[in-house]
Formats: C-alpha cells, sequence, structure tokens
C-alpha cells in the first residue's frame, strides 16, 4: 500500500460526503460500497442502527464534519480489520490512469439516480432483470478491449469508486464474453448494458449468468459516440 494511501481516500470520501447535496445518500453509497451493514457500522461507532438510518435517509439533520470523519475512519477501521479489501481497491484508483482504449467513459454520480433514467436516455431494452434500482454511476467500457488486455485485478478499475453502476459493454457480438468476465471477478454490477445488439441476438448463456450473479442485463443498439454524447450532456 502506498505511503498515505488510507488518508487521501478518507479524504477523497469525507469531502464527497460533506459537500454533497444529499450527504445522507452519499454516506450511504461508501457504506453500501465497503459492504458495511448499518447494524456493524453503529455498534463500532457506539450508536444506534437508528442514527445511521436517520443520516442516510435525511430524517436527521446532516451530520457536521466532525462525524462525518469519524464515520469515515470507522469504514476504513472495519475494513482493515476484514483484510482491507476495499481500501486497496478504492485506494489505487487515486494512482491510476484510465486507459482510454478500454474505459471510453466513467462518471459517478453525486447521488444515486433511478437505472430507469439512464437506460430510458440511451434507449435500452431489459433482457433480464428489474430497472427498478438506483445506481451510483456508470462506465462504458470497449468489451474486447477489457477482455483481452485487463487482469482480473485490473478490471475491477472499471467500477470507479462504486460497485453501484452500470457497465456500458460496447460493440458485442453475443454478451457472452462480457458476462463471463464478470462471473470470474470479485466484484459484480447490479446491470450490465449490452451495446450494439438486440436481445433476440443475445447467447442463451448470458440470461444464465445474469439470473446466478443477480445482475439486470439491458441491451442498446444505439451508437457508441451518440451514448457517451447523451450521457455527458445530461445533468446527473
Amino acid at each position: 500500500m502506498k505511503p498515505g494511501l488510507r488518508q487521501q481516500l478518507a479524504e477523497k470520501m469525507a469531502g464527497e460526503i460533506t459537500l454533497s447535496d444529499a450527504p445522507g445518500k452519499a454516506l450511504k453509497k461508501w457504506r453500501s460500497s465497503f459492504q458495511i451493514a448499518p447494524g456493524v457500522l453503529a455498534d463500532h461507532l457506539g450508536i444506534s442502527p437508528s442514527v445511521i438510518s436517520d443520516y442516510e435517509s435525511g430524517r436527521r439533520k446532516s451530520p457536521g464534519t466532525g462525524v462525518v470523519g469519524k464515520i469515515v475512519d470507522t469504514l476504513l477501521d472495519i475494513d482493515e480489520e476484514n483484510g482491507g479489501k476495499y481500501i486497496q481497491k478504492y485506494g489505487k484508483l487515486l494512482f491510476s490512469d484510465y486507459d482510454d482504449e478500454v474505459i471510453y467513459d466513467i462518471h459517478d454520480f453525486a447521488s444515486s439516480i433511478p437505472i430507469r433514467e439512464l437506460s430510458e436516455l440511451i434507449e435500452c431494452t431489459l433482457l433480464y432483470g428489474s430497472e427498478d434500482h438506483q445506481i451510483f454511476g456508470y462506465t462504458v467500457v470497449n468489451s474486447q478491449n477489457a477482455i483481452l488486455n485487463l487482469s482480473p485485478n485490473e478490471f475491477n478499475r472499471i467500477y470507479g469508486w462504486s460497485t453501484e453502476r452500470a457497465l456500458i459493454f460496447t460493440d458485442v457480438s453475443t454478451g457472452k464474453s462480457p458476462m463471463i468476465a464478470i462471473r470470474v471477478t470479485p466484484f459484480k454490477p447490479p446491470y450490465v448494458i449490452l451495446q450494439g445488439i438486440d436481445v433476440e441476438n443475445v447467447h442463451p448463456l448470458v440470461k444464465l449468468l445474469a439470473e446466478k450473479d443477480r445482475i439486470t442485463v439491458l441491451c442498446t443498439s444505439l451508437d457508441v459516440q451518440e451514448i457517451i454524447t447523451r450521457l455527458r450532456n445530461t445533468e446527473w
């Protein structure tokens, strides 16, 4: 681990929560990203789980910078106790440049948005799953380059600052390869969008893998550049 990595990650997290228009949602995003249950966080902080719930839902006044700092430090402490997997994952992003031959576009929202908003914007058709949930970002990925050039650990970089996002794989032929690549990595996105293919042409294995990993899969025939343009021109 690079010197100061934890401190820089803590500053990134605390800054995003404090400056967000919806601090409770930003707090929930980071807690969920570290896969820490509200009760576990509350136990380590010595408070009731209902306090965490009230902060995240907005029922309680947004915590000040001191409280936010304590919550962030506690999230990092818990992760370190469990081996530091997420500190390593998100810390690497602080020191990494994205290869624009692999990642065409990546964006993290300050607070969650309904996946349906994004899927309607880029004209998606549902293949499997539900569009009733929220996401915290999206990544537009060159499917072939990601699979050929990224190791399993490097592949995790496409998740940005939160795994609760939509991965948009471009120029797919059957959809099978990106789903298999996701299958063998430790992190799973809630949504995968296959670009350049119609629902009826998707390989049958895609739906089976989506069901097994509980991933909602959508398809869009919209041009890659048009997708990126629409996403970048939207105020999320």
